[in-house]
């Protein structure tokens, strides 16, 4: 019941958030929106782990994270030296 409850307003957040990538009218709102998708993903593989009670998960969790915070900060460090 709590699985399914997490599992539905996750998807919810990310059906949101794919329309805020197609309509974002700036790169850098469909940056931030992969950014939130990513977390999205984050939190559900865990809320998956949670309920099957595994750790093998943690190693994804990490990179993943990992990977779009690094991506965020590039797009961002680019943003920042495309507008000076």
């Amino acid at each position: 019941m709590v699985m399914g409850l997490c599992l539905f307003a996750l998807g919810v957040a990310a059906a949101l958030t794919i329309y805020r990538m197609a309509a974002g009218p700036t790169m850098l709102d469909r940056v931030i929106a992969m950014d939130v998708l990513v977390a999205i993903v984050v939190c559900g593989l865990g809320v998956e782990a949670a309920f099957n009670r595994h750790a093998t998960t943690l190693p994804i969790l990490v990179v993943l994270s990992l990977v779009g915070f690094v991506g965020s900060v590039s797009v961002a460090r680019f943003a920042a030296r495309d507008r000076t």
